[in-house]
């Protein structure tokens, strides 16, 4: 396997000091992801020093480490490790002559990133890159870079913020050359006066884009024309797609079908038929947005159809497992990973069209509202009967208005945090019951997941 980075490599990208000549496969800054022959970069973070782990990194295989303290092990010395992990995914970013996609959104960012990264896998143009998990913050996207190896092909990364000025800077790190916005929707009000706002800090994703980069909009929401006007800021070509008329990539017909989501799929010049293996109006626009993707990188389209039509469930955002209980199986829906207004209501549309003998919503609160929360949770009511939910189990303090709102009109219980929870599910799930799991990733909900579908 050839080297990811030598310690020449290393130095010269981060100006530090080699102790030795070593060389690595990986790169990890935290010790329990360290795999055989990875680089560990200590932090210096704000409640714990990365340094303490470098003895346990190299328990795991580390080959050596990116320190700003003595080390005893092979090691770069710098002056600053996180100055040069930026300085790492930079490096990493320059030597890379392929196409980068950023992908960024209120919601839908992680299952579009990897349906897209599946979408130009497909076709075996050559090597995909992708971030990980959900590493989409200020140490989350220079990691991915860094681990990106030089011969890559196409690098899909993902791209999260919660304060505006955030991804001004992510994307100049990333410098992609095709950059989307999945959709705009009240994620992280506490830290943003209007919806508007959250636009606006969406759209600073554009200012990195390469000359000659296309940006991909949402035509389907009400900020399109703003996110268009920032995007021309920068000479960018513009793709929208969606499902309305007018929409450069439009999912022209959806048909319902046992397998999925047959779709028809308008682009400028191509038409696309093909099944989505994922179910839900939201999924139909990600389609969307990653066939433009795909169209504005050079991918191949009827490979990426083909990927559509494989992609499995994504732990936390889409999952599906059948699990043994008293009497027969249960579906569990699991979309515990994260939770705003817009993924709430897409998820509970899903669960709606779910053929099930009772329909259970087990709803975690949604952090950082801020003023708007009690609105936002009590807005939940609607779509949450309209998808014929029997029982709401509804958990944290923040769900106590959505729970005055049910009252008399579904079975509503109202615990504290997941345990509770998960003691209440384990005496209500009967078979053939299909249950949506989702909230917010503090509040914990995956354990739920793990113990229903025996993981735990």
């Amino acid at each position: 396997m050839n080297p990811l980075w030598t310690s020449a490599d290393i130095a010269k990208a981060t100006n530090g000091v080699a102790s030795n000549s070593f060389e690595v496969t990986g790169v990890s800054f935290d010790s329990r992801e360290v795999e055989p022959g990875h680089l560990f970069i200590a932090l210096d973070g704000e409640t714990t020093d990365g340094h303490r782990f470098v003895d346990g990194a190299l328990a795991r295989g580390a080959a050596g480490a990116l320190v700003s303290k003595g080390a005893t092990c092979p090691h770069v010395l710098v002056s600053d490790t996180t100055r040069a992990l930026d300085d790492l995914g930079r490096a990493a970013r320059a030597r890379m002559s392929g196409k980068i996609i950023g992908v960024t959104g209120s919601a839908g960012k992680t299952g579009t990133k990897e349906a897209l990264a599946n979408a130009l896998a497909r076709a075996n143009k050559g090597p995909v890159h992708r971030s990980v998990k959900s590493y989409n913050n200020h140490t989350g996207v220079p990691l991915s870079l860094a681990r990106m190896p030089s011969d890559t092909q196409f690098g899909v990364l993902e791209m999260g913020m919660n304060h505006a000025g955030e991804l001004a800077e992510l994307t100049q790190l990333v410098r992609p050359h095709v950059a989307i916005v999945t959709t705009i929707a009240s994620a992280h009000r506490e830290f943003f006066a209007r919806e508007e706002d959250i636009a606006d800090a969406k759209a600073e994703i554009f200012a990195g884009l390469e000359p000659g980069g296309t940006a991909i909009i949402p035509f389907d929401s009400p900020y399109c024309a703003r996110l268009m006007a920032a995007a021309r800021k920068y000479d960018a070509k513009i793709l929208t797609f969606g499902s309305g008329d007018g929409a450069d990539v439009r999912a022209a017909e959806v048909i319902q079908t046992g397998k999925g989501q047959l779709i028809s799929a308008r682009l400028p010049e191509a038409e696309l038929s093909f099944t989505l293996s994922q179910p839900g109006g939201h999924w139909v626009s990600n389609a969307m947005a990653v066939l433009a993707a795909v169209a504005a990188a050079g991918g191949d389209l009827a490979a990426a159809g083909l990927a559509l039509s494989e992609l499995g469930g994504l732990a936390g955002r889409g999952a599906q497992h059948r699990v043994l209980v008293k009497g027969g199986e249960a579906l569990i829906i699991d979309e515990s990973y994260n939770a705003n207004p817009a993924s709430m209501v897409a998820t509970l549309s899903v669960l709606g069209g779910t053929a099930a003998k009772r329909r259970i919503a087990v709803l975690g609160e949604m952090r950082e509202l801020g003023k708007e929360s009690e609105a936002l949770h009590t807005g939940l009511a609607a779509p949450l009967l309209s998808a014929n939910v029997k029982i709401a189990l509804l958990v944290g303090p923040a769900m106590k208005p959505l729970a005055l709102a049910l009252e008399g009109k579904v079975t509503c219980v109202h615990v504290e945090d997941a345990s509770a929870a998960l003691e209440q599910l384990q005496s209500l799930v009967e078979a053939d019951d299909a249950i949506l799991i989702k909230g917010s990733n503090a509040v914990g909900l995956s354990r739920l997941v793990a113990v229903l579908a025996g993981g735990v």
